[in-house]
């Protein structure tokens, strides 16, 4: 028991700086990527007009986004976990739902002139952020605790 400690210590150690950054992306994602959208949706922007975007520089910004959240995501839940198997699960989800929710967004920016802003906020924000690991950790726990 003893000789775990470091080990523990280490772990939450781990997760406290993985959960640390993942605060800091929400803190400076202005400056971290391009996402016209950020202000927009603060507003009341029902009765609004589209920002002008550039599609494949909002692409990117989420891409980069939504990659630094699976990857700090995934460490999370080795952490909690240590479990191959929950990690591969949870991977492959997350770039499920990536093309899912990345193809959705664009459609509905593309599709008309006023999309349905309150769709798009939401499919936006499950892009944006940490999302699933608010879901994955409740879920993986409870099968934990079903084995048992």
């Amino acid at each position: 028991m003893i000789k775990e400690l470091p080990k523990q210590i280490f772990r939450f150690g781990l997760l406290v700086i993985a959960l640390v950054c993942i605060v800091l992306i929400r803190i400076y994602e202005d400056f971290l990527f391009y996402d016209p959208f950020l202000d927009f949706f603060k507003r009341d922007y029902q009765n609004q007009v589209l920002p002008d975007f550039n599609s494949l520089q909002l692409f990117l910004g989420i891409v980069f986004r939504y990659g630094l959240h699976m990857i700090l995501s995934l460490l999370i839940l080795y952490l909690l976990f240590r479990d191959k198997k929950i990690i591969f699960l949870s991977s492959v989800l997350y770039l499920l739902f990536f093309l899912v929710l990345i193809g959705c967004f664009f459609f509905l920016l593309q599709a008309s002139k006023q999309p349905n802003y309150l769709i798009l906020f939401y499919v936006r924000r499950f892009l944006i952020q940490p999302l699933f690991l608010v879901l994955f950790i409740p879920a993986f726990y409870y099968q934990k605790m079903i084995k048992k």
